[in-house]
């Protein structure tokens, strides 16, 4: 029994060092947010439909900056008709260490984030409605790492469009659902070779 109990303890003991080892400098990150959920601003709330995929690279331990393409339609509740969104920019990443500020992690395999993006974007409703122009963003989020290179992610995040068309400036904040693959170094060189 005491040393099913060892085990146990030196499996998440590795697991949380392994997360810790897969956001540090020269390591790849590339995943999605699937599933949105807005909570309209200046319009009705409502869910989406919605692609995100991200890659990103971290230039620090726990600073990652990539890029993102934003493909979704939404669905919003208060009788308005469907709007596709649309956006290709910039992201950053910032992962909190343990301990930081009396930061705790709330699991020993898990790391909050804070991510903000900013590029080109807009929507489009059916109604005729549209921004076109600056999309940006802003938010916290948890990534809970399932095996040493995988999380699971949730990000609240404020987000906006501001420039061309109807109307000026949209905006709404989201819950986004999505996963995550960390890629050492190595592994991302091997993967490369192996693609070519």
């Amino acid at each position: 029994m005491k040393k099913l109990i060892l085990t146990g303890i030196l499996a998440v003991a590795g697991l949380a060092t392994t997360a810790n080892a897969q956001i540090q400098r020269g390591n790849w990150m590339v995943g999605s947010s699937l599933i949105s959920s807005n909570f309209g601003l200046n319009t009705g709330g409502g869910y989406n439909i919605q692609i995100q995929p991200k890659g990103a690279y971290f230039i620090e331990d726990n600073v990652a900056v990539g890029g993102y393409v934003d493909l979704g339609f939404n669905k919003v509740t208060n009788g308005s008709p469907t709007e596709f969104i649309y956006g290709v920019g910039g992201l950053g990443r910032y992962y909190l260490s343990p301990g930081e500020k009396g930061v705790d992690n709330l699991l020993n395999h898990g790391r909050w984030f804070f991510e903000a993006n900013a590029g080109l974007g807009g929507r489009s409703v059916e109604n005729g409605n549209s921004t076109t122009g600056f999309d940006f963003g802003v938010g916290p989020g948890y990534s809970y790492f399932i095996t040493p290179n995988i999380g699971l992610e949730g990000l609240v995040k404020y987000r906006g469009q501001t420039g061309f068309g109807n109307e000026g400036l949209n905006s709404n904040i989201t819950f986004n659902v999505g996963f995550s693959i960390f890629i050492p170094t190595s592994k991302a060189k091997q993967i490369a070779n192996d693609a070519q």
